[in-house]
């Protein structure tokens, strides 16, 4: 039975490794104010007591209740579960490179943590998403609905912010998705982009050659920012922090995350970045948007993949 007293209840949310992405998610968090308690969990145990003296410094000017040292037991009695431990991805890699070592941490840390309490949501955000979220649903036996990865709402980020500074408006002005893999297989579906109301295809200065060029720039810029500065963190951060948010605030944000699919769009059986509704209960369904043919292949060929390393 899922949780339908977020907002009369204290909530606990917490999150597992206190790396570069757990603590941008932990301060994202913070300063959004959605929840009572924020519990950071790191066996670098210097490294988490760094990280919540450093955010807790901050506690003054936000209404968040506490930022704490967490442990596991904190994590199988919460209401959100956030999962960022790993290893990282290196200059050269592909996220999928680290699926076979990240699964093997992820059965260690579900076994410490032990059985959750029913109505928790976990937040996958490790990589590789896809593989992991449909790997942690299965080894803690929640329904599918409470275990979803960050999926491509990152990839999704970046193409309107792009967009927005190609057309010269609001990124929040720009609609449409990145879909698939959060990796080298995904795409743009073209067909679910608009600028304030009017289909991309429609207006002036977008071409076919842009559309390239702009797809290949969305999925090579985590490794430009890898090769310049070690890993990427702010904007998966501010990325998990909303999806976040719509679970607690009951939000129905229609957001491209990581989920188990029947039958969407012509794939079963694999998480993927695919249209889901986010609410309370995690997903609440997915949004049942036609792709047309080439996304539909696309979509296949990138759901194919990641089933190879399930």
């Amino acid at each position: 039975m899922v949780n339908n007293n977020f907002h009369t209840q204290k909530i606990s949310i917490s999150i597992i490794g206190a790396g570069h992405v757990g603590s941008a998610i932990a301060y994202a968090l913070t300063i959004k104010n959605v929840a009572s308690e924020i519990n950071i969990i790191d066996i670098d145990e210097e490294r988490r007591e760094g990280e919540v003296m450093d955010i807790s410094d901050g506690i003054a000017y936000v209404e968040t209740g506490v930022v704490k040292n967490g442990t596991f037991k904190d994590a199988r009695n919460s209401d959100i579960v956030v999962v960022t431990a790993g290893a990282k991805q290196k200059p050269g890699e592909t996220r999928l490179d680290l699926a076979i070592q990240n699964k093997k941490i992820m059965k260690s840390i579900f076994k410490k943590i032990g059985t959750l309490k029913p109505t928790t949501i976990v937040v996958v955000v490790s990589n590789p998403v896809d593989v992991l979220t449909y790997y942690i649903q299965k080894i803690t036996n929640l329904p599918k609905n409470q275990v979803l990865g960050s999926g491509t709402t990152l990839d999704t980020s970046r193409l309107r912010t792009i967009l927005s500074h190609k057309f010269g408006v609001s990124a929040q002005n720009i609609h449409g998705y990145v879909l698939g893999e959060h990796g080298n297989s995904s795409f743009i579906a073209w067909s679910t982009v608009s600028i304030g109301g009017i289909p991309i295809n429609k207006i002036k200065g977008f071409t076919k050659q842009y559309a390239n060029q702009l797809e290949t720039e969305v999925k090579k810029q985590a490794y430009e920012i890898i090769e310049r500065k070690g890993s990427t963190y702010y904007g998966i951060g501010l990325s998990v922090a909303n999806i976040i948010k719509a679970i607690l605030f009951d939000q129905n944000l229609i957001l491209p995350v990581s989920t188990k699919l029947t039958n969407w769009n012509g794939v079963s059986n694999v998480c993927i970045g695919s249209l889901a509704i986010v609410g309370r209960e995690g997903v609440k369904g997915l949004w049942p948007i036609e792709l047309n043919a080439t996304e539909k292949n696309k979509l296949k060929k990138s759901a194919d993949l990641i089933k190879s390393y399930l």
